[in-house]
């Protein structure tokens, strides 16, 4: 019995995370376009943060919600293997984001956090796209480009560009 649970948990570590749910990424997209929307007509820095940080926090619950969904009915470990590693590979860059949005907003800077969000989710991608399929890392990349893109656009793009990265 213990050789074939050491079998089990070695091919488990060695498997790919296949439970993103594509449907899933489509639903986060259309929160995302309408917080941009949102975004766009607040009057100060402070409910302009306001709407992304819900969107964000709707976009981890819609994300955590079909994922978990589509690895239960697909019969995959969530949080065990690959889809464990994914996870704590996409974490880093989240906290990393956060604890970098409140830096920087309580300095009165938010022009670059658009550039600095998509880059860092692009980062995390990449990270957990290790443990998934291939196509993951290249959305990473896309990801980082477009927050490279939004870095060195004009302050007043970032609604629209964080609408196209993350829409």
């Amino acid at each position: 019995m213990d050789n074939l649970r050491f079998i089990r948990e070695t091919m488990e570590r060695a498997g790919s995370f296949t439970a993103v749910s594509g449907w899933g990424e489509v639903a986060v997209g259309v929160t995302a376009l309408i917080a941009a929307a949102l975004a766009s007509r607040q009057d100060s820095a402070s409910a302009w943060l306001t709407v992304w940080g819900i969107e964000a926090l709707v976009a981890l619950v819609i994300g955590g919600f079909t994922v978990a969904w589509k690895a239960r009915a697909a019969s995959l470990p969530l949080l065990s293997g690959p889809g464990r590693k994914a996870a704590l590979s996409l974490a880093p860059a989240l906290v990393a984001g956060a604890l970098l949005t409140g830096v920087l907003f309580s300095e009165g800077i938010v022009a670059p956090l658009p550039g600095i969000w998509l880059l860092l989710f692009g980062t995390g991608i990449i990270a957990a796209g290790t443990y998934s399929v291939k196509i993951v890392p290249v959305m990473g990349l896309c990801f980082m480009a477009v927050g490279t893109f939004a870095l060195i656009a004009p302050p007043e793009w970032g609604n629209a560009v964080m609408a196209f990265g993350f829409g």
